[in-house]
């Protein structure tokens, strides 16, 4: 637990707080020259379905990030920004960790093109964490759509909400599940004021606005 450090919220940009799924899928009808209806939209990681090898999919991810700037271009998912901003607003600290330093020697790229995106859409956060193995990275609750995270997390005892897209539709639910930030944020604050009843802090008067000092 984060103790006197605060509640911490684990929190997985791509394809969580970042539609990545559907950029890349725009500029992968590029590279590959097809009609974008001809990319399904329901994938597995690397993109396999889209006649991706490993090797392909690098190199559609170095195009991406490199030549159509993918982290500053992706959309949000809907809400997310605002949820975030909600739970920070509560005394929540936000901290985002990613795994975008995939490929080497355009890492100043990605981490530029990632911090001018959540500049730019008001994403709050109290740290920004580029990190493969996420339960390295101390946090009361985890956001994720990973499955490989999700069940590395759980296996060492963390809590993991899995955010639904087609990469994890199989994943059972375990800690919950959210397939909206509607629903994300009420499974984060229900474990959030869980952990402030427990230490006799006072919960916020409404969703969205801090709560009083302690007595």
């Amino acid at each position: 637990m984060a103790g006197d450090r605060g509640f911490i919220i684990g929190v997985d940009l791509d394809g969580v707080v970042a539609d990545f799924y559907g950029y890349i899928r725009e500029v992968a009808a590029e590279w590959l020259g097809v009609d974008l209806s001809e990319l399904t939209t329901e994938v597995s990681w690397g993109m396999p379905e889209w006649g991706l090898r490993t090797d392909d999919y690098r190199a559609l991810h170095r195009f991406a990030v490199t030549q159509r700037r993918l982290f500053s271009a992706v959309a949000p998912i809907a809400g997310a920004p605002q949820s975030l901003r909600r739970l920070s607003d509560e005394d929540a600290r936000i901290r985002i960790i990613t795994h975008r330093l995939l490929i080497p020697y355009f890492h100043r790229i990605a981490v530029q093109q990632t911090v001018e995106w959540l500049d730019h859409h008001a994403v709050p956060y109290w740290d920004l964490c580029f990190m493969k193995d996420k339960g390295d990275v101390g946090a009361d609750i985890y956001i994720e759509d990973s499955p490989g995270n999700i069940a590395g997390l759980r296996a060492v005892g963390k809590t993991a909400i899995v955010f639904t897209n087609s990469t994890n539709r199989r994943l059972p639910d375990g800690d919950g599940r959210a397939n909206t930030w509607d629903e994300a944020e009420r499974l984060i604050r229900n474990d959030y004021y869980s952990w402030r009843t427990e230490r006799d802090l006072p919960l916020p008067p409404q969703p969205g606005v801090s709560p009083p000092p302690p007595r």
